[in-house]
């Protein structure tokens, strides 16, 4: 019963989500929020939507959901930050390639879609795969006994499993992240972190596939 409760709160905040950008009204209210907090409307969104994507995560690697004795306090925390530097690195890389289209560094200046993709393969490349590394990190030192402690950062690093990070998040950065974010990058600036926002769901799902098959590899050894 708990459990098909937690599915429902979960399915409503993201049915929530999607009625507040599909109804004009509420659109317009986000639009403008957005453009005049741009760090806290991204803290939120990146805080609420990637916390939403790591439970799910979770619920992958369980087969229930868990709320209770996983320091979700400081898993919030940690999107949220990832939320104030994604206001950041989209302009950031969107600006970078428009300026290298404009001194002919770059191809694509009269594509849309070209330009887009550009913006998207740089970002992934220099920003995307780092920021899920440190995101899981961040997630084995919180495992370790969280956060707010003096944790030996080269001893969590040395627990995670790299394999299966490059094999199953790596690889998911071309398959994936690559293409949606290219997506992303043709919709207007004022969207953009609600679409990663919305995308930090798909990144708990990817990030719990590869906790699940760490999990399995480890029983199999200990067998």
């Amino acid at each position: 019963m708990k459990d098909n409760l937690i599915t429902f709160i979960w399915l409503l905040l993201l049915t929530s989500v999607i009625v507040i950008l599909a109804v004009p009204a509420s659109r317009e209210v986000f639009i403008t929020l957005t453009k005049t907090y741009p760090f806290l409307m991204g803290v939120v969104k990146i805080g609420i939507m990637g916390t939403m994507g790591e439970l799910l995560g979770g619920k992958i690697v369980m087969g229930k959901w868990k709320l209770s004795g996983i320091r979700i306090g400081e898993r919030i925390l940690v999107w949220a930050v990832l939320g104030f530097y994604f206001t950041i690195i989209f302009p950031l890389f969107s600006f970078g390639v428009d300026g290298l289209q404009v001194a002919g560094l770059l191809p694509g200046i009269n594509s849309p879609l070209l330009t887009s993709f550009l913006k998207s393969l740089q970002m992934n490349i220099v920003f995307g795969f780092p920021m899920m590394c440190f995101h899981r990190t961040t997630d084995a030192a919180i495992e370790g006994g969280g956060l707010f402690r003096k944790w030996n950062i080269a001893e969590t690093f040395r627990s995670i499993d790299w394999d299966n990070m490059f094999k199953v998040v790596g690889l998911a950065v071309f398959w994936f992240w690559i293409p949606a974010q290219t997506v992303t990058f043709l919709l207007p600036p004022e969207f953009r972190v609600m679409s990663a926002a919305l995308l930090a769901i798909a990144l708990g799902l990817i990030m719990g596939i590869a906790k699940k098959l760490s999990i399995k590899k480890l029983e199999q050894n200990a067998a």
